[in-house]
């Protein structure tokens, strides 16, 4: 059957159409468009998922990060690094710092890495989302899954601690300057295990120069601090001297007290070298022969002058009862301490040495410096507090304060150069183990 009148002149009026279209410009154009729509609207979604897939990958990985941070804290606040309570301590801080506003896939994977060098505590979590994607979800069958992964540790921080405070109780300040103190230690770090808002204080008149000020809580901002750093939200440092204890059956005791009318030299020649108490008059002189001097449940109150190179005064008991009597260490405004720690034996590195059953009380050790005094080795009492004030100068190389509190009051100013713990081993101070630590990401 053959096409009608009508059919055929509607089919060359499109054909005639279709040939002034052909010679446009603008017919051309529309035509170009059309065909390239279908890649725009394709292009617009693509770069729209992507925009979301970046922001939902960067908060993930803050997530992440924030976690493996929060875990390397906790492992570094329990002893030995232990990983038991890692896992918890993450799932909350994800629960605090995921901002993606969708649920996790599964349950943070939580992995400890090895020590690698000086990278200790490691901790790598990863976490992941599955979220469709508004254009992508058109042509996938299932949502894609995004990963991050974070690995923190705790690094060196540089410098050494030549002021550890071993305050456990965020009530607490571990560290504090008050009155005229001046402190002069360029080489070392001032730190303070309180985990207390105020962890490490420089009140008053004070000026304190050191390296860095550093605590595992926070430091409030003072003119008093003249330092390179401050390290606020650090991990908790060790204590150098955690693995030393006085052996009562190294002990050898007598009920009298050691004073400067104690014949030393022959006493010890006889084997004593444990007394209940140590004592010089205001007047009174005791120069000790290089050793170790127990004081058994008594204190040790100096008014005079005291000198020994090569000793180490051990505030201790021979009870070992866990609640036997520890007494304090004193030093008189007026007296003369002139102490140099043994470079060898059970009290390396020592001069002062506490035993840490003492009692938290109000009652402090107290040593009044001055400029007739000087302390070589480390001043170490792990239970209780420690005040250093006065009115003079001492000046030492490589002296190290090691105390539950420490507190620098009054007059004093203590210039200690102290470097780095390796530069002291020639005053008996054992390196390593005392170095400054913070937390870092790692990978």
């Amino acid at each position: 059957m053959l096409p009608d009148a009508h059919q055929t002149r509607g089919v060359e009026s499109m054909m005639s159409f279709m040939k002034r279209l052909w010679r446009d410009k603008r017919g051309n154009a529309l035509m170009i468009a059309g065909a390239a729509l279908p890649m725009v609207v394709g292009a617009a979604g693509l770069a729209t998922d992507t925009i979301q897939w970046t922001l939902w990958k960067r908060q993930l990985q803050r997530a992440a990060d924030s976690a493996a941070i929060a875990g390397v804290y906790d492992r570094s606040s329990t002893p030995g690094g232990a990983t038991t309570t890692v896992a918890t301590t993450v799932t909350h801080d994800t629960s605090l710092n995921l901002h993606t506003w969708m649920a996790l896939k599964n349950a943070p994977v939580v992995t400890f890495p090895v020590d690698s060098g000086a990278m200790t505590l490691q901790v790598e979590v990863t976490l992941a989302v599955q979220q469709p994607l508004a254009f992508s979800s058109f042509f996938m069958s299932t949502a894609p899954t995004i990963t991050a992964i974070s690995r923190a540790a705790s690094v060196p921080a540089g410098g050494d601690a030549c002021m550890n405070a071993r305050e456990p109780n965020a009530n607490k300040t571990g560290v504090n300057f008050t009155g005229n103190a001046g402190i002069d230690m360029p080489d070392c770090v001032i730190y303070s295990n309180s985990p207390s808002t105020n962890s490490a204080s420089a009140g008053g008149s004070s000026n304190v120069i050191a390296e860095a000020v550093a605590g595992v809580g926070g430091i409030a901002q003072s003119n008093n601090w003249h330092v390179d750093a401050y390290r606020p939200y650090s991990p908790a440092i060790d204590d150098p001297f955690a693995n030393i204890n006085p052996a009562p059956s190294d002990m050898q005791c007598v009920g009298s007290e050691l004073n400067e009318s104690t014949n030393v030299t022959a006493m010890r020649a006889s084997g004593t070298n444990c007394w209940s108490s140590l004592r010089v008059g205001p007047t009174g002189s005791l120069n000790l022969d290089p050793g170790t001097y127990y004081i058994n449940g008594g204190d040790a109150f100096i008014q005079g002058d005291l000198s020994c190179t090569g000793c180490t005064i051990v505030l201790t008991n021979s009870d070992t009862a866990s609640n036997a009597s520890i007494g304090q260490f004193k030093v008189n405004a007026d007296a003369h301490t002139n102490l140099t720690a043994p470079t060898s034996g059970t009290f390396q590195g020592i001069a002062i040495f506490q035993d840490r059953r003492a009692v938290d009380t109000n009652q402090d050790n107290k040593v009044n410096g001055n400029s007739g005094s000087m302390i070589l080795g480390a001043l170490y009492f792990p239970s209780q507090q420690l005040d250093y004030n006065g009115t003079g100068t001492t000046d030492a190389i490589c002296t190290m304060f090691v105390a539950r509190r420490l507190k620098f009051s009054g007059n004093s100013t203590t210039t200690n150069k102290f470097k780095k713990l390796s530069d002291c081993s020639a005053y008996g101070i054992p390196s390593g183990g005392n170095a400054t630590r913070m937390v870092r990401l790692v990978a």
